[in-house]
Protein backbone atom coordinates (compact mmCIF):
# COMPACT_ATOMS: atom_id res chain seq x y z
CA UNK A 1 0.00 0.00 0.00
CA UNK A 2 2.13 2.83 -1.30
CA UNK A 3 1.05 6.06 -2.97
CA UNK A 4 3.53 6.91 -5.72
CA UNK A 5 3.69 10.03 -7.82
CA UNK A 6 4.51 9.95 -11.53
CA UNK A 7 4.81 13.73 -11.85
CA UNK A 8 8.61 13.45 -12.13
CA UNK A 9 8.57 10.97 -15.04
CA UNK A 10 10.65 13.20 -17.40
CA UNK A 11 13.63 13.23 -14.99
CA UNK A 12 13.65 9.45 -14.44
CA UNK A 13 17.29 8.37 -13.82
CA UNK A 14 19.04 5.43 -15.48
CA UNK A 15 21.00 3.96 -12.57
CA UNK A 16 20.25 3.35 -8.88
CA UNK A 17 23.82 2.79 -7.66
CA UNK A 18 26.35 5.64 -7.85
CA UNK A 19 28.99 3.26 -9.26
CA UNK A 20 29.06 0.54 -11.89
CA UNK A 21 29.30 -3.06 -10.70
CA UNK A 22 30.19 -6.46 -12.09
CA UNK A 23 27.41 -8.39 -13.81
CA UNK A 24 25.58 -10.55 -11.27
CA UNK A 25 25.62 -13.71 -13.41
CA UNK A 26 29.41 -13.54 -13.75
CA UNK A 27 29.67 -14.19 -10.00
CA UNK A 28 26.46 -16.08 -9.12
CA UNK A 29 24.24 -18.79 -10.55
CA UNK A 30 20.55 -18.00 -10.14
CA UNK A 31 18.24 -20.82 -9.02
CA UNK A 32 14.60 -21.27 -8.12
CA UNK A 33 12.24 -18.47 -7.17
CA UNK A 34 11.90 -18.00 -3.39
CA UNK A 35 9.34 -15.22 -3.21
CA UNK A 36 7.58 -12.35 -4.96
CA UNK A 37 7.14 -8.80 -3.66
CA UNK A 38 5.53 -5.63 -4.98
CA UNK A 39 8.69 -4.50 -6.78
CA UNK A 40 11.10 -7.45 -6.79
CA UNK A 41 11.41 -11.21 -7.09
CA UNK A 42 13.72 -13.18 -4.78
CA UNK A 43 15.71 -16.12 -6.12
CA UNK A 44 18.06 -18.68 -4.64
CA UNK A 45 21.57 -17.88 -5.87
CA UNK A 46 24.93 -19.62 -5.51
CA UNK A 47 28.30 -17.85 -5.45
CA UNK A 48 30.42 -19.51 -8.14
CA UNK A 49 33.76 -19.04 -6.37
CA UNK A 50 32.71 -20.49 -2.99
CA UNK A 51 29.54 -22.52 -3.58
CA UNK A 52 27.82 -20.54 -0.81
CA UNK A 53 24.08 -20.04 -1.19
CA UNK A 54 22.35 -16.68 -0.85
CA UNK A 55 19.02 -15.05 -1.62
CA UNK A 56 18.98 -12.53 -4.48
CA UNK A 57 16.24 -9.91 -4.66
CA UNK A 58 16.05 -8.65 -8.25
CA UNK A 59 14.15 -5.42 -8.92
CA UNK A 60 13.31 -4.77 -12.61
CA UNK A 61 13.90 -1.12 -13.50
CA UNK A 62 10.74 -1.07 -15.64
CA UNK A 63 8.82 -1.12 -12.35
CA UNK A 64 10.65 2.00 -11.14
CA UNK A 65 8.40 4.66 -12.64
CA UNK A 66 9.98 7.87 -11.36
CA UNK A 67 12.99 9.32 -9.54
CA UNK A 68 11.27 8.70 -6.19
CA UNK A 69 11.17 4.95 -6.91
CA UNK A 70 14.90 4.93 -7.78
CA UNK A 71 15.63 6.86 -4.56
CA UNK A 72 13.59 4.32 -2.57
CA UNK A 73 15.71 1.40 -3.82
CA UNK A 74 18.98 3.27 -3.09
CA UNK A 75 17.72 4.10 0.42
CA UNK A 76 16.75 0.45 1.02
CA UNK A 77 20.31 -0.61 0.17
CA UNK A 78 21.81 2.00 2.52
CA UNK A 79 19.46 1.05 5.35
CA UNK A 80 20.25 -2.65 4.96
CA UNK A 81 23.98 -1.89 5.28
CA UNK A 82 23.19 0.36 8.26
CA UNK A 83 21.26 -2.35 10.12
CA UNK A 84 22.48 -5.65 8.77
CA UNK A 85 25.10 -6.30 11.47
CA UNK A 86 22.23 -6.79 13.96
CA UNK A 87 21.76 -10.43 14.95
CA UNK A 88 18.09 -10.35 13.91
CA UNK A 89 18.37 -8.48 10.59
CA UNK A 90 19.07 -10.26 7.30
CA UNK A 91 22.63 -9.39 6.28
CA UNK A 92 23.28 -7.84 2.87
CA UNK A 93 26.19 -9.49 1.02
CA UNK A 94 26.47 -7.32 -2.11
CA UNK A 95 24.63 -5.18 -4.66
CA UNK A 96 24.79 -5.39 -8.45
CA UNK A 97 23.16 -3.46 -11.28
CA UNK A 98 22.76 -3.88 -15.01
CA UNK A 99 20.62 -2.14 -17.63
CA UNK A 100 17.58 -4.25 -16.72
CA UNK A 101 17.60 -4.75 -12.93
CA UNK A 102 19.09 -3.97 -9.52
CA UNK A 103 20.09 -7.05 -7.51
CA UNK A 104 20.47 -7.31 -3.72
CA UNK A 105 22.37 -10.44 -2.67
CA UNK A 106 21.50 -11.30 0.93
CA UNK A 107 21.87 -13.95 3.60
CA UNK A 108 19.65 -16.95 2.83
CA UNK A 109 16.96 -17.75 5.42
CA UNK A 110 15.62 -21.21 4.67
CA UNK A 111 13.00 -21.47 7.43
CA UNK A 112 10.28 -19.49 5.68
CA UNK A 113 8.14 -16.56 6.85
CA UNK A 114 6.81 -16.03 10.35
CA UNK A 115 3.43 -15.65 8.62
CA UNK A 116 3.57 -19.25 7.40
CA UNK A 117 4.43 -20.59 10.86
CA UNK A 118 1.49 -18.71 12.37
CA UNK A 119 -0.78 -20.28 9.75
CA UNK A 120 0.65 -23.74 10.55
CA UNK A 121 0.37 -23.35 14.32
CA UNK A 122 -2.93 -21.45 14.46
CA UNK A 123 -1.50 -19.41 17.32
CA UNK A 124 1.45 -19.49 19.73
CA UNK A 125 1.70 -20.11 23.47
CA UNK A 126 2.33 -17.00 25.58
CA UNK A 127 5.99 -17.94 26.17
CA UNK A 128 6.59 -18.59 22.47
CA UNK A 129 4.81 -15.35 21.52
CA UNK A 130 6.81 -13.38 24.11
CA UNK A 131 10.08 -14.66 22.67
CA UNK A 132 9.07 -13.77 19.10
CA UNK A 133 7.72 -10.31 19.91
CA UNK A 134 10.83 -9.57 21.97
CA UNK A 135 12.96 -10.25 18.88
CA UNK A 136 10.70 -8.10 16.68
CA UNK A 137 10.72 -5.18 19.12
CA UNK A 138 14.50 -5.47 19.58
CA UNK A 139 14.77 -4.90 15.82
CA UNK A 140 12.40 -1.91 16.13
CA UNK A 141 14.50 -0.46 18.96
CA UNK A 142 17.67 -0.98 16.92
CA UNK A 143 16.07 0.80 13.94
CA UNK A 144 14.91 3.74 16.05
CA UNK A 145 18.23 4.16 17.87
CA UNK A 146 19.95 4.32 14.46
CA UNK A 147 17.47 6.87 13.07
CA UNK A 148 15.44 4.47 10.91
CA UNK A 149 11.66 3.92 10.81
CA UNK A 150 10.69 0.54 9.30
CA UNK A 151 7.10 1.44 8.24
CA UNK A 152 6.12 -2.06 7.05
CA UNK A 153 6.35 -4.44 10.02
CA UNK A 154 4.31 -7.60 9.39
CA UNK A 155 4.85 -11.36 9.82
CA UNK A 156 5.66 -11.75 6.11
CA UNK A 157 8.74 -9.55 6.61
CA UNK A 158 10.33 -11.78 9.26
CA UNK A 159 12.12 -14.95 8.16
CA UNK A 160 13.48 -17.94 10.09
CA UNK A 161 17.09 -18.78 9.25
CA UNK A 162 16.40 -22.55 9.30
CA UNK A 163 13.49 -24.99 9.45
CA UNK A 164 14.32 -25.94 13.06
CA UNK A 165 11.83 -25.15 15.83
CA UNK A 166 14.39 -22.93 17.59
CA UNK A 167 15.49 -21.12 14.40
CA UNK A 168 16.62 -17.49 14.64
CA UNK A 169 14.09 -14.89 13.41
CA UNK A 170 15.40 -12.14 11.11
CA UNK A 171 13.85 -8.95 9.73
CA UNK A 172 13.90 -8.37 6.00
CA UNK A 173 12.46 -6.03 3.35
CA UNK A 174 13.33 -2.43 4.22
CA UNK A 175 11.82 -1.15 0.98
CA UNK A 176 9.50 1.31 2.75
CA UNK A 177 11.94 2.26 5.52
CA UNK A 178 13.17 5.84 5.89
CA UNK A 179 15.76 7.81 7.84
CA UNK A 180 14.21 10.27 10.28
CA UNK A 181 15.19 12.88 12.84
CA UNK A 182 13.60 13.03 16.34
CA UNK A 183 10.40 15.07 16.17
CA UNK A 184 10.15 14.77 12.39
CA UNK A 185 6.72 13.73 11.10
CA UNK A 186 5.66 12.03 7.87
CA UNK A 187 2.46 12.18 5.84
CA UNK A 188 2.77 9.58 3.05
CA UNK A 189 0.44 6.63 3.60
CA UNK A 190 2.55 3.47 3.41
CA UNK A 191 2.44 0.03 4.98
CA UNK A 192 0.12 -2.98 4.91
CA UNK A 193 -3.60 -2.58 5.73
CA UNK A 194 -3.94 -4.84 8.82
CA UNK A 195 -0.80 -3.42 10.46
CA UNK A 196 -0.98 0.29 9.69
CA UNK A 197 -1.28 2.68 12.66
CA UNK A 198 -4.19 5.15 12.98
CA UNK A 199 -1.88 8.17 12.81
CA UNK A 200 -0.52 6.92 9.45
CA UNK A 201 -4.08 6.95 8.11
CA UNK A 202 -4.40 10.49 9.49
CA UNK A 203 -1.19 11.39 7.62
CA UNK A 204 0.79 12.67 10.61
CA UNK A 205 3.09 10.09 12.15
CA UNK A 206 6.55 9.17 13.41
CA UNK A 207 8.41 6.06 14.64
CA UNK A 208 5.66 5.25 17.18
CA UNK A 209 3.75 3.70 14.28
CA UNK A 210 6.25 0.80 14.24
CA UNK A 211 5.27 -0.11 17.82
CA UNK A 212 1.59 -0.19 16.78
CA UNK A 213 2.44 -2.63 13.95
CA UNK A 214 4.36 -4.82 16.41
CA UNK A 215 1.32 -4.75 18.71
CA UNK A 216 -0.86 -6.03 15.88
CA UNK A 217 1.65 -8.85 15.28
CA UNK A 218 1.51 -9.78 18.99
CA UNK A 219 -2.30 -9.93 18.91
CA UNK A 220 -2.10 -12.26 15.87
CA UNK A 221 0.57 -14.45 17.50
CA UNK A 222 -1.68 -15.08 20.50
CA UNK A 223 -5.04 -15.44 18.73
CA UNK A 224 -4.33 -16.31 15.09
CA UNK A 225 -6.47 -13.42 13.80
CA UNK A 226 -5.83 -9.66 13.34
CA UNK A 227 -7.36 -7.25 15.88
CA UNK A 228 -8.87 -5.04 13.17
CA UNK A 229 -10.58 -6.95 10.40
CA UNK A 230 -13.17 -6.29 7.66
CA UNK A 231 -14.06 -7.46 4.15
CA UNK A 232 -12.58 -4.36 2.49
CA UNK A 233 -9.52 -2.15 2.93
CA UNK A 234 -11.77 0.79 3.80
CA UNK A 235 -13.51 -1.34 6.41
CA UNK A 236 -10.17 -2.33 7.97
CA UNK A 237 -9.14 1.32 8.19
CA UNK A 238 -12.44 2.21 9.86
CA UNK A 239 -11.85 -0.50 12.48
CA UNK A 240 -8.29 0.76 13.10
CA UNK A 241 -9.49 4.33 13.61
CA UNK A 242 -12.18 3.14 16.05
CA UNK A 243 -9.55 1.12 17.89
CA UNK A 244 -11.84 -1.35 19.69
CA UNK A 245 -9.86 -4.44 20.67
CA UNK A 246 -11.70 -7.76 21.12
CA UNK A 247 -10.50 -9.56 24.27
CA UNK A 248 -13.79 -11.49 24.75
CA UNK A 249 -13.63 -14.07 21.94
CA UNK A 250 -11.61 -17.27 22.23
CA UNK A 251 -8.77 -17.70 23.13
CA UNK A 252 -8.60 -14.37 25.02
CA UNK A 253 -10.44 -15.44 28.23
CA UNK A 254 -7.60 -17.91 28.89
CA UNK A 255 -4.77 -15.45 28.07
CA UNK A 256 -3.05 -13.59 30.94
CA UNK A 257 -4.03 -10.06 31.95
CA UNK A 258 -0.36 -9.08 31.58
CA UNK A 259 -0.35 -10.00 27.88
CA UNK A 260 -3.57 -8.06 27.30
CA UNK A 261 -2.13 -5.08 29.20
CA UNK A 262 0.90 -5.00 26.90
CA UNK A 263 -1.27 -5.20 23.77
CA UNK A 264 -3.51 -2.34 24.98
CA UNK A 265 -0.43 -0.18 25.59
CA UNK A 266 1.10 -1.01 22.20
CA UNK A 267 -2.24 -0.35 20.45
CA UNK A 268 -2.93 2.93 22.23
CA UNK A 269 -4.61 5.30 19.75
CA UNK A 270 -2.37 8.16 20.94
CA UNK A 271 1.23 7.87 19.68
CA UNK A 272 2.37 10.02 22.65
CA UNK A 273 0.84 7.62 25.17
CA UNK A 274 1.89 4.45 23.37
CA UNK A 275 4.82 2.47 24.77
CA UNK A 276 8.20 3.02 23.14
CA UNK A 277 10.10 -0.01 21.85
CA UNK A 278 12.34 0.16 24.92
CA UNK A 279 9.34 0.26 27.27
CA UNK A 280 7.84 -2.78 25.53
CA UNK A 281 11.06 -4.71 26.21
CA UNK A 282 10.81 -3.77 29.90
CA UNK A 283 7.17 -4.85 30.25
CA UNK A 284 6.72 -7.65 32.85
CA UNK A 285 5.11 -9.98 30.30
CA UNK A 286 8.24 -9.81 28.10
CA UNK A 287 10.88 -9.94 30.84
CA UNK A 288 11.48 -13.32 32.45
CA UNK A 289 10.61 -13.60 36.16
CA UNK A 290 8.78 -10.26 35.98
CA UNK A 291 12.02 -8.41 36.69
CA UNK A 292 12.79 -5.48 34.41
CA UNK A 293 16.45 -4.55 33.85
CA UNK A 294 17.82 -1.95 36.26
CA UNK A 295 19.28 0.29 33.55
CA UNK A 296 18.20 1.08 30.01
CA UNK A 297 19.85 -0.75 27.15
CA UNK A 298 22.52 1.32 25.45
CA UNK A 299 21.49 2.79 22.14
CA UNK A 300 23.52 1.50 19.22
CA UNK A 301 25.36 4.83 18.99
CA UNK A 302 26.33 4.83 22.64
CA UNK A 303 27.46 1.22 22.72
CA UNK A 304 29.67 1.78 19.66
CA UNK A 305 31.16 4.98 21.15
CA UNK A 306 31.98 3.11 24.35
CA UNK A 307 33.64 0.34 22.38
CA UNK A 308 35.67 2.90 20.43
CA UNK A 309 36.75 4.71 23.61
CA UNK A 310 38.47 1.55 24.88
CA UNK A 311 40.72 1.24 21.80
CA UNK A 312 44.33 2.29 21.49
CA UNK A 313 45.30 5.20 19.23
CA UNK A 314 46.65 3.02 16.42
CA UNK A 315 43.37 1.15 16.14
CA UNK A 316 41.43 4.44 16.19
CA UNK A 317 43.55 5.82 13.36
CA UNK A 318 43.19 2.57 11.42
CA UNK A 319 39.41 2.72 11.78
CA UNK A 320 39.39 6.23 10.36
CA UNK A 321 41.51 5.03 7.41
CA UNK A 322 39.03 2.19 6.80
CA UNK A 323 36.01 4.49 7.20
CA UNK A 324 37.35 6.82 4.51
CA UNK A 325 37.56 3.90 2.07
CA UNK A 326 34.05 2.50 2.61
CA UNK A 327 31.45 2.93 -0.11
CA UNK A 328 28.58 5.40 0.16
CA UNK A 329 26.06 2.55 0.44
CA UNK A 330 27.91 1.14 3.47
CA UNK A 331 28.11 4.45 5.38
CA UNK A 332 24.96 6.21 4.12
CA UNK A 333 23.04 5.35 7.29
CA UNK A 334 25.81 6.70 9.53
CA UNK A 335 25.86 9.91 7.47
CA UNK A 336 22.15 10.36 8.19
CA UNK A 337 22.81 9.63 11.88
CA UNK A 338 25.59 12.24 11.95
CA UNK A 339 23.22 14.80 10.44
CA UNK A 340 20.61 13.91 13.07
CA UNK A 341 23.07 14.76 15.90
CA UNK A 342 24.70 17.74 14.12
CA UNK A 343 21.62 19.92 14.60
CA UNK A 344 23.23 23.19 13.44
CA UNK A 345 24.55 21.54 10.24
CA UNK A 346 28.08 22.81 10.94
CA UNK A 347 29.75 19.57 9.85
CA UNK A 348 31.04 18.87 13.35
CA UNK A 349 29.41 17.59 16.55
CA UNK A 350 29.87 19.67 19.70
CA UNK A 351 29.65 18.46 23.28
CA UNK A 352 26.10 19.87 23.64
CA UNK A 353 24.97 18.23 20.39
CA UNK A 354 26.38 14.86 21.47
CA UNK A 355 24.71 15.21 24.88
CA UNK A 356 21.34 16.07 23.31
CA UNK A 357 21.69 13.36 20.65
CA UNK A 358 22.42 10.63 23.20
CA UNK A 359 19.54 11.82 25.37
CA UNK A 360 17.13 11.60 22.43
CA UNK A 361 17.99 7.93 21.90
CA UNK A 362 17.38 7.07 25.54
CA UNK A 363 20.82 7.38 27.16
CA UNK A 364 21.05 8.75 30.68
CA UNK A 365 24.70 9.65 31.25
CA UNK A 366 26.38 12.19 33.50
CA UNK A 367 28.11 15.10 31.73
CA UNK A 368 31.52 13.82 32.82
CA UNK A 369 30.80 10.45 31.17
CA UNK A 370 29.71 12.13 27.93
CA UNK A 371 32.87 14.27 28.06
CA UNK A 372 34.98 11.07 28.24
CA UNK A 373 33.18 9.67 25.19
CA UNK A 374 33.63 12.98 23.37
CA UNK A 375 37.37 13.01 24.11
CA UNK A 376 37.69 9.40 22.93
CA UNK A 377 36.00 10.09 19.59
CA UNK A 378 37.78 13.44 19.05
CA UNK A 379 40.93 11.86 17.60
CA UNK A 380 42.65 15.14 16.64
CA UNK A 381 41.75 16.94 19.92
CA UNK A 382 39.91 19.74 18.09
CA UNK A 383 37.16 19.93 20.71
CA UNK A 384 34.52 18.65 18.29
CA UNK A 385 33.81 15.38 16.46
CA UNK A 386 34.24 15.64 12.69
CA UNK A 387 32.29 13.52 10.22
CA UNK A 388 35.28 11.24 9.64
CA UNK A 389 35.84 10.80 13.37
CA UNK A 390 32.15 10.00 13.90
CA UNK A 391 32.14 7.35 11.16
CA UNK A 392 35.30 5.78 12.60
CA UNK A 393 33.83 5.74 16.12
CA UNK A 394 30.41 4.35 15.21
CA UNK A 395 31.06 1.98 12.33
CA UNK A 396 30.25 -1.62 13.15
CA UNK A 397 33.41 -3.56 13.97
CA UNK A 398 32.38 -6.49 11.77
CA UNK A 399 33.55 -4.34 8.85
CA UNK A 400 37.08 -4.85 10.23
CA UNK A 401 36.91 -8.56 9.53
CA UNK A 402 37.07 -7.97 5.80
CA UNK A 403 40.61 -8.73 4.73
CA UNK A 404 40.71 -5.99 2.09
CA UNK A 405 39.92 -3.34 4.74
CA UNK A 406 42.68 -4.55 7.05
CA UNK A 407 45.19 -4.71 4.19
CA UNK A 408 44.42 -1.15 3.05
CA UNK A 409 44.71 0.16 6.63
CA UNK A 410 48.03 -1.66 7.17
CA UNK A 411 49.37 -0.28 3.87
CA UNK A 412 48.48 3.25 4.99
CA UNK A 413 50.80 2.97 8.01
CA UNK A 414 53.50 0.90 6.24
CA UNK A 415 54.71 3.90 4.22
CA UNK A 416 57.81 2.27 2.77
CA UNK A 417 56.08 -1.00 1.87
CA UNK A 418 58.53 -3.04 3.96
CA UNK A 419 55.79 -5.25 5.42
CA UNK A 420 56.31 -3.77 8.89
CA UNK A 421 54.97 -0.76 10.81
CA UNK A 422 57.77 0.96 12.72
CA UNK A 423 57.88 3.56 15.50
CA UNK A 424 58.81 6.23 12.94
CA UNK A 425 55.86 5.32 10.71
CA UNK A 426 53.40 5.53 13.63
CA UNK A 427 54.87 8.94 14.55
CA UNK A 428 54.38 10.08 10.95
CA UNK A 429 50.74 8.89 11.00
CA UNK A 430 50.17 10.74 14.28
CA UNK A 431 51.30 13.98 12.63
CA UNK A 432 48.93 13.39 9.71
CA UNK A 433 46.04 12.83 12.15
CA UNK A 434 47.01 15.80 14.34
CA UNK A 435 47.64 13.51 17.32
CA UNK A 436 49.85 14.52 20.20
CA UNK A 437 52.72 12.25 21.21
CA UNK A 438 51.89 9.20 23.27
CA UNK A 439 53.79 6.13 24.46
CA UNK A 440 54.37 4.52 21.05
CA UNK A 441 57.07 2.16 22.33
CA UNK A 442 54.68 0.79 24.94
CA UNK A 443 51.93 0.40 22.35
CA UNK A 444 54.21 -1.57 20.01
CA UNK A 445 55.28 -3.89 22.87
CA UNK A 446 51.63 -4.86 23.43
CA UNK A 447 51.02 -5.62 19.73
CA UNK A 448 54.48 -6.99 18.81
CA UNK A 449 54.09 -10.71 19.52
CA UNK A 450 57.55 -11.79 18.29
CA UNK A 451 59.35 -8.91 20.09
CA UNK A 452 61.21 -7.64 17.02
CA UNK A 453 60.31 -4.01 17.78
CA UNK A 454 57.93 -3.57 14.86
CA UNK A 455 54.42 -4.68 13.79
CA UNK A 456 53.91 -7.09 10.91
CA UNK A 457 50.56 -7.62 9.15
CA UNK A 458 49.59 -10.67 11.24
CA UNK A 459 50.19 -8.75 14.47
CA UNK A 460 48.28 -5.73 13.13
CA UNK A 461 45.31 -7.89 12.06
CA UNK A 462 45.26 -9.64 15.46
CA UNK A 463 45.15 -6.25 17.21
CA UNK A 464 42.32 -5.03 14.97
CA UNK A 465 40.25 -8.16 15.56
CA UNK A 466 40.95 -8.47 19.27
CA UNK A 467 37.98 -7.62 21.46
CA UNK A 468 39.85 -5.23 23.75
CA UNK A 469 41.60 -3.50 20.87
CA UNK A 470 45.09 -4.55 22.05
CA UNK A 471 45.18 -1.72 24.56
CA UNK A 472 48.59 -0.97 26.12
CA UNK A 473 49.26 -1.49 29.83
CA UNK A 474 49.07 2.18 30.75
CA UNK A 475 45.89 2.66 28.78
CA UNK A 476 44.46 -0.64 30.02
CA UNK A 477 44.25 0.59 33.61
CA UNK A 478 42.49 3.71 32.46
CA UNK A 479 40.25 1.65 30.18
CA UNK A 480 39.25 -0.76 32.91
CA UNK A 481 38.30 2.09 35.19
CA UNK A 482 36.42 3.76 32.37
CA UNK A 483 34.57 0.57 31.49
CA UNK A 484 33.74 -0.14 35.14
CA UNK A 485 32.28 3.35 35.45
CA UNK A 486 29.95 2.60 32.54
CA UNK A 487 29.02 -0.86 33.78
CA UNK A 488 30.23 -2.38 30.54
CA UNK A 489 31.86 -5.45 32.03
CA UNK A 490 29.34 -8.24 31.85
CA UNK A 491 26.90 -5.89 30.12
CA UNK A 492 24.03 -7.87 28.60
CA UNK A 493 23.07 -5.19 26.08
CA UNK A 494 21.18 -6.50 23.10
CA UNK A 495 23.36 -4.20 21.02
CA UNK A 496 26.44 -6.34 21.55
CA UNK A 497 25.48 -7.80 18.17
CA UNK A 498 24.82 -4.45 16.55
Amino acid sequence: MKKSSTSSLPSKPTWVLPHRTQILTELYTLGRKLGQGQFGTTYLCTEKSTGRRYACKSIPKRKLLCKEDYDDVWREIQIMHHLSEHAHVVRIHGTYEDYVSVHLVMELCEGGELFDRIVQKGHYSERQAAKIIQTIVEVVEACHSLGVMHRDLKPENFLFDSVEEDAKLKATDFGLSVFYKPGETFSDVVGSPYYVAPEVLRKLYGPESDVWSAGVILYILLSGVPPFWAETETGIFRQILEGKIDFQSEPWPSISDSAKDLIRKMLDQSPKNRLTAHEVLRHPWIVDDNIAPDKPLDSAVLSRLKQFSAMNKLKKMALQVIAERLSEEEIGGLRELFKMIDTDNSGTITFDELKDGLKRVGSDLMESEIKDLMDAADIDNSGTISYGEFIAATIHLNKLEREENLISAFSYFDKDGSGYITVDEIQQACKEFGLKDFHIDELIKEIDQDNDGQIDYGEFAAMMRKGNGGVGRRTMRKTLNFRDAFGLIGNGSNYSQL
